[in-house]
């Protein structure tokens, strides 16, 4: 979404060459992956967490490029919405303490942006939406200054050909229209990176697949939006439209949605980069000078820009990245499931329990999704999204099930299994993992906490209610102690 783009217009025959240039990065990746060596001796992980600013009465304060300007750290990054930044951790291996190094280094760079933002009258929050935005926060004049934010906003209001709805049936519902892609800027999310070989690339994805809708039961953390109680994760459903170049007649066709769960375990990351080009045109035809068949029978590695850049304007629930580093190629399964916060402490616990439930599942000799239909994959997802940590799933050999049942019998005990493959010691694991199983026992996520404050002073203004609650929740993000404990 970052990366740098000049703002222009693009000619229908732009649009040509783009697709033209994107088949043939679509070509040279097939070869690699039959030819080259991808990087998959140490495989590492990553994180990323996307941040809210506000001010001191806990309204949007929408001033990223002040804020950026005085943090001054590279791993500090401009986000769409002029209320957002992120931070891109250092990726590393499990094995040795990572997880714990995530939390040590999370926890630093917070603390320091903090320091540094709050003389500015900004303040950063965790959480997945902001509960006090207004509909004015939502505008285009909201867009952050990079041109490829406004750009993109243009291309997908342009692909549409009208404004955007937003209707969220949920305990309230919100309906409205938009002009503009900002509302997307509203969903924060914590974003997970798994590093795999090109031959276990399907495994890890389809396992990813199989455990969204438990991630976001245990993991929800947004209730509400521009005042409305809609999902407990309220993100899954804005997200999906607020980037949907689609009017009615074409959803009514079957065309697929650009923010997109699937629709089929595949057999290979050739499928789903095929897939995009096959089903997606793009949005922002921008073209590289680099031929990259040139490029690989030359030894070298090519950059792939095209293919690269239209992947990123497709968003997949988990997205596959190809990357380069150190000269060689490798593959990541982006997982963008989660929201952000409450704490350092959750986010680190939320993704122990995926990369360790996710290398038991796709290491398991018999795949949990010979056992699934994608779409009952599928279902959880939306099903987890509604009703948070009271979901009911389905999941094989069991039918319908409590999600935090599932996940304290079935599923905790395979995450320490796949920590344990990663190399995480028993200590380490558990002081994460238990965060996720006392979440289950008390039936306490982010968004059920916040529900509940809320509820506990509904006699009063709704707006100052959600402004004096998120002021609790900050003051507790700052403690690091695990929501369940609140």
């Amino acid at each position: 979404m970052g990366d740098a783009v000049a703002a222009q217009e693009f000619t229908p025959a732009d649009r040509t060459r783009y697709r033209e240039k994107v088949r043939r990065c679509l070509d040279v990746f097939e070869r690699m992956l039959r030819e080259s060596a991808f990087d998959t001796d140490d495989p590492w992980t990553g994180l990323e967490v996307e941040l809210n600013l506000v001010d001191d009465a806990g309204d949007p304060a929408l001033r990223n490029a002040e804020v950026l300007d005085a943090i001054a750290d590279p791993d500090f990054q401009t986000e769409l919405g002029q209320f957002n930044i992120e931070l891109n951790l250092a990726p590393g291996p499990l094995a040795g303490g990572g997880l714990e190094a995530y939390e040590a280094q999370l926890r630093a760079s917070l603390n320091a942006a903090e320091e540094k933002a709050a003389p500015l009258g900004a303040h950063l929050v965790m959480i997945g939406i902001l509960p006090t935005l207004r509909p004015e926060h939502l505008q285009a004049e909201a867009i952050s200054a990079n041109p490829r934010y406004q750009l993109l906003s243009e291309q997908v209001l342009r692909a549409r050909g009208e404004d955007i709805s937003i209707d969220i049936q949920g305990v309230e519902r919100l309906a409205t229209t938009v002009d503009t892609i900002v509302p997307e800027a509203a969903c924060t999310s914590t974003q997970l990176h798994v590093q795999v070989s090109p031959e276990r690339f399907a495994s890890y994805w389809n396992a990813s697949q199989a455990i969204a809708g438990i991630q976001l039961a245990v993991g929800a953390n947004a209730p509400y939006l521009l005042g409305k109680h809609l999902w407990s994760e309220t993100r899954i459903p804005l997200f999906e439209q607020a980037t949907d170049t689609r009017g009615e007649e074409l959803k009514a066709q079957g065309v697929r949605p650009r923010v997109w769960f699937g629709e089929r375990w595949i057999t290979s990351v050739f499928d789903l980069f095929e897939e995009n080009v096959r089903y997606f045109p793009a949005l922002l035809p921008v073209i590289d000078e680099e031929d990259p068949l040139t490029v690989l029978e030359a030894g070298g590695t090519p950059n792939l820009s095209e293919l690269r850049l239209h992947n990123g304007t497709i968003y997949r629930w988990n997205r596959p990245v190809y990357d380069i580093s150190g000269g060689l190629p490798h593959l990541r399964v982006e997982n963008r499931i989660l929201a952000a916060g409450p704490t350092v402490v959750d986010t680190v616990a939320n993704a122990a329990f995926y990369f360790g439930l996710v290398r038991a599942l796709a290491e398991n000799e018999r795949p949990l999704w010979s056992q699934m239909s994608f779409s009952a994959a599928e279902e959880n997802f939306h099903t987890a999204a509604r009703h948070g940590i009271d979901a009911e799933v389905y999941w094989p050999g069991l039918g319908r099930v409590r999600a935090t049942e599932l996940v304290v019998r079935r599923l905790l005990p395979l995450a320490h299994d796949g920590l344990a493959a990663w190399g995480v010691g028993s200590a380490e694991a558990h002081k994460y993992l238990d965060v996720i199983e006392q979440r289950c026992l008390t039936a306490t996520n982010g968004a059920d906490w916040f529900v509940r404050q809320v509820q506990q002073r509904e006699s009063d203004d709704r707006a100052d209610v959600l402004r004096a609650v998120l002021g609790d929740y900050r003051a507790r993000m700052h403690d690091n102690q695990p929501v369940h404990t609140w």
